[in-house]
């Protein structure tokens, strides 16, 4: 039906379109307008046959109300000059109609413009709604982007699990999901669900336990097999699956299960490693059950795919660095294991290391109360280094290592020594028995004979003990061994028969001697050289500052026999200390990622000294970090007081910090030590790893340092 006011109306006209069911009014302009802002009309015909500039105004007035695509208006006027339409166009007139009227004619205008009013107010309807639809579009697929955004960049498995979950009940707009997970064993088990009620223990098998058949019978399963969504519009007229388990759960909650919509999580082109289980969409409209819609559930699909490839991407990244770690101590352990004498050093040190680090993390005050490893990555990046400490002395050889005397290589060289005075010793016997065969033996000789065989058991004793090192040496009893070494005995057979080619090398700068020939009890020759090559000289490229010796190794018996205070030569010396440069170079050229950049700094950097004076590149204090200075106090403690030390005895408790005490300041950070001591840190290692007769400290405030963390 058309609506019409009028102002005025002849009568002939007023019958027309009352007969055609228009609504004719003859009323003023206020009660037009307001009989206008009352009704919802298709069209307003102003009769302006008698007042012309008064139906101007009107339109004029109603089109500042409603837009002509609202509410379009038809002048009815006698006939007129064309300045006057001009100005009714202007004023908002969307017709003109001139007298006389044809009823018919007037009617059909009417129409279409009534029609053209309902087409463009849908045209504008249909605009909204899908602007609002296209609005709803790009809020789910934004929200579905950022989503896969955070699981790609989430490295927690629990906190994933739950987005995806929660994230998919949202973009369908259901009451409820449930998500199970593929194990190893091919069941199917109860991951997490949106509600608040607990989990079933039990679990659902994939194939059927007798036969083997594969179990679809479930639903949740047959997607897991197929790697298909299923969707179910009506739980209760469902019968592919069997859906006694919701229907049960409904029985017992009073709740109602009608629609279902099961979706795989799984890559693409992969096994599914999950299965998402959504109940009872909701009308977003009315809040009533309804079936999942289709586009909805193809975006979880999707965001199940992308979760899918976050979940395999971190435990790929989770094995990895399993792997990693695996390697890290399965070379720790080798190299405890190469040496039967550093026992579990590699082991032991990064856990009392640890120890030491939560102890600096949980100070409240002093100089260490701002340091701290504020994540799991930078734990991760001090266990690393700790364990890797000592990763150099893969080349360590093993008889410098395990170099238990002075005179020991790959054996111990006493023996030959040894043999040397046995055959003096025999010499003396030989000359006895030949004067006594002569006659011209006498007691004279006699006593000279016991005096000097005395003093050759003597003379072997005392080498026999400076070979063991366990006593430092004075200049006397370096001379005194030099004039032992310098007595002469007499060799038979040619030394360089059964020879290596390398030995046989070493000795290409001696004379070659005849046999037999004299020789002292003790030398140093050439052939106890060994060359440095080119390629053990240090690398400049990595900042070394060590002070190298001239050669590899001198095997002179007097030089080995003669070091002052342990067992090891400065050659040997700079060998066991060379494994810093090997464990800076190995660990350097590595590519650690940005998150293990300081693995060399902690596991490099445990022999540098608090004054400079350490190596392998001599950094002094403010060179050193707080996790570098923790790595320092650690190793020196454990090899204080371990038991597995071919060349000295475990120390007790204190004497170990008694010796550390002294080194606080210049050799190990006194702040370090003294929250070692003050934490019980040393007294909780010492009751896991020491005998109980080393453990004789209980009150370690004796032993605090003074100096200041530098």
């Amino acid at each position: 039906m058309i609506d019409v006011a009028a102002v005025r109306q002849s009568p002939a006209l007023v019958e027309g379109l009352r007969r055609a069911r228009f609504v004719v009014s003859a009323c003023n302009a206020q009660e037009a307008i307001a009989q206008i802002d009352r009704g919802d009309w298709d069209v307003v015909v102003l009769d302006a046959q008698t007042g012309l500039d008064e139906a101007i105004a009107l339109a004029a007035a109603i089109r500042a109300r409603y837009p002509a695509t609202v509410l379009p208006i038809v002048m009815l006027a006698s006939a007129s000059a064309s300045v006057d339409q001009q100005r009714a166009f202007e004023a908002g007139v969307s017709d003109w109609i001139s007298s006389p009227v044809d009823i018919a004619d007037l009617g059909r205008r009417l129409s279409t413009l009534a029609e053209l009013r309902r087409l463009r107010r849908k045209s504008a309807m249909d605009r909204t709604s899908f602007g609002a639809e296209l609005s709803s579009r790009s809020l789910r697929l934004n929200g579905l982007i950022e989503t896969c955004i955070a699981m790609s960049m989430s490295n927690e498995r629990t906190a994933l699990l739950q987005q995806l979950l929660l994230e998919g009940r949202h973009l369908l707009n259901c009451d409820g999901g449930t998500m199970f997970m593929v194990t190893e064993d091919a069941m199917l088990r109860f991951e997490l669900r949106t509600r608040s009620d607990p989990l079933p223990a039990e679990q659902i098998p994939m194939y059927d336990r007798d036969t083997g058949r594969p179990n679809e019978n479930y639903v949740s399963v047959y997607t897991a097999l197929h790697n298909c969504t299923v969707r179910i519009d009506d739980v209760y007229a469902e019968t592919r699956f069997d859906l006694s388990g919701t229907r049960a759960f409904d029985e017992a909650s009073s709740y109602r299960t009608v629609s279902m919509l099961t979706v795989p999580i799984a890559p693409r082109g992969g096994a599914p490693i999950g299965v998402l289980q959504f109940m009872n969409a909701l009308d977003p409209s009315t809040g009533a059950v309804a079936p999942f819609d289709p586009e909805a559930g193809a975006l979880v699909e999707a965001l199940a795919a992308q979760a899918a490839v976050a979940l395999d991407n971190m435990e790929l990244l989770d094995s990895q660095k399993q792997l990693t770690e695996s390697l890290i101590r399965v070379l720790a352990t080798t190299i405890d294991a190469k040496s039967r004498h550093t026992g579990r050093h590699c082991e032991r040190v990064p856990e009392l290391a640890l120890r030491l680090a939560q102890a600096a993390c949980d100070a409240s005050d002093g100089p260490l109360k701002h340091f701290a490893f504020r994540s799991e990555r930078e734990w991760e990046e001090f266990r690393i280094g700790a364990w890797l400490h000592d990763c150099g002395k893969v080349t360590t050889p093993e008889f410098v290592i395990d170099k238990a005397t002075k005179l020991e290589t790959i054996h111990n060289r006493i023996h030959e020594v040894r043999m040397r005075f046995e055959v003096l010793h025999r010499d003396l016997e030989i000359e006895r028995l030949r004067a006594q065969l002569a006659g011209t033996w006498s007691d004279e000789q006699e006593a000279g004979h016991q005096a000097a065989a005395a003093r050759l058991q003597d003379d072997f004793a005392f080498v026999a003990r400076c070979n063991l090192g366990e006593e430092p040496m004075d200049d006397d009893e370096v001379r005194a061994l030099a004039r032992i070494g310098a007595r002469r005995w007499t060799p038979l057979f040619d030394d360089r028969l059964g020879l290596s080619a390398a030995e046989l090398g070493r000795l290409a700068t001696e004379p070659v001697r005849a046999f037999p020939c004299s020789e002292p009890l003790l030398a140093d020759r050439p052939r106890d050289i060994v060359a440095r090559p080119d390629v053990e000289q240090l690398d400049p490229a990595f900042g070394f500052r060590m002070d190298v010796p001239e050669h590899l190794y001198n095997r002179g018996e007097l030089y080995n026999l003669s070091v002052r205070s342990g067992t090891l030569t400065r050659e040997e010396r700079y060998k066991i200390n060379e494994h810093m440069v090997h464990t800076v170079m190995m660990l350097e050229r590595m590519p650690f990622p940005k998150h293990l950049k300081r693995v060399p700094e902690y596991a490099g950097t445990h022999h540098e000294r608090m004054d400079g004076k350490g190596y392998p590149r001599q950094l002094g204090a403010e060179q050193l970090s707080v996790p570098s200075r923790i790595m320092a106090v650690a190793d020196i403690f454990e090899a204080l007081t371990a038991a597995d030390r071919p060349y000295k005895k475990p120390k007790a408790l204190s004497e170990a910090l008694g010796v550390m005490q002294r080194m606080a300041g210049t050799h190990i950070d006194a702040e370090v030590f003294n929250l070692f001591l003050r934490s019980g840190v040393y007294l909780e290692f010492a009751h896991r790893h020491l005998s109980a007769e080393q453990i004789d400290v209980v009150d370690p405030t004796p032993f605090y340092a003074t100096a200041s963390l530098a």
